[in-house]
């Protein structure tokens, strides 16, 4: 993830000494320094997880989300954590193996057998009456904090990241994989991350192959939005169209602040 750093780094080593300290970059200079910012530069990542927060848990305060934890009945189980891993889908399970791998004996471990059985499904069979309080109490665990940051980069946001990359898309077009991987997962039905990807190039071509950035991140979405519609719990498609969208009819490709939006009717600002 900090890989960017040092790019940057060796951007700034390979300016000429002669230059003096007080020349003001060239356009192009400082053009090609904000091109070189990934949805991966820290600032960057800290607007994508307020972001997704607010459509998650409508609040740009993510970092109180580790001790989330309710069932939407979405038919997924328990959702929980600053990406709502869920009972159902298997990253919940992946998370808590990982936890305890890392700190054997934790308050969670001993709910993995149920985990491995109720994925798949919404039951709640072996994790109730106590998961969603030994939950909360595992987030006030640092480790079980920074294991929730490893499985959202693992799973979620450096496959997402690095997809952008590869198709020639900004920071936006990053971030905009990032929210579909988070809300549809990347498996193999057709509502998934990677399927939406397909959908899209079949109607644009991204930056990598020569084409529009803003009409292919126009055709990502519109077919994230119909993805979207395909679930019922998903319908509601205002984190795109009051969103994200609103970012790409701007021009923001860079995902500049101030941002303004809105999500399930609630407004959001960051300065």
């Amino acid at each position: 993830m900090l890989a960017i750093g040092a790019l940057l780094g060796s951007a700034l080593i390979a300016v000429p000494v002669a230059a003096h300290a007080t020349t003001t970059p060239a356009p192009a200079a400082e053009a090609a320094a904000v091109a070189a910012a990934g949805l991966d530069d820290p600032a960057k990542k800290e607007i994508a997880m307020k972001i997704v927060s607010s459509a998650e848990n409508s609040s740009l305060d993510w970092k109180a989300q580790y001790k989330y934890i309710e069932d939407i009945d979405d038919g997924r189980g328990y959702t929980a954590g600053i990406i709502g891993f869920c009972s159902g889908t298997g990253d919940m399970l992946d998370l808590v193996e990982y936890y305890t791998q890392i700190k054997p004996g934790n308050v969670l471990a001993k709910y993995l057998p149920a985990l491995r059985k109720v994925d798949g499904s919404d039951s709640h069979a072996g994790l109730d009456p106590n998961f969603t309080k030994d939950w909360a109490k595992a987030a006030q665990d640092a480790d079980f904090r920074k294991a929730q940051d490893h499985e959202r980069d693992r799973v979620y946001f450096n496959p997402s990241v690095n997809q952008g990359k590869a198709d020639g898309v900004g920071v936006l077009g990053q971030f905009i994989y990032y929210d579909a991987i988070v809300m549809h997962g990347d498996g193999g039905d057709s509502t998934s991350f990677r399927n939406i990807r397909k959908r899209a190039l079949t109607k644009a071509k991204p930056p990598s192959q020569g084409g529009n950035e803003t009409a292919y991140l126009n055709a990502f979405l519109d077919a994230r939005v119909w993805a979207m519609k395909q679930e019922e719990a998903h319908s509601d498609t205002s984190r795109v169209d009051t969103a994200q969208r609103v970012f790409l009819k701007k021009g923001n490709l860079n995902l500049n602040t101030p941002l303004d939006w809105k999500v399930y009717g609630d407004s959001f600002h960051i300065g």
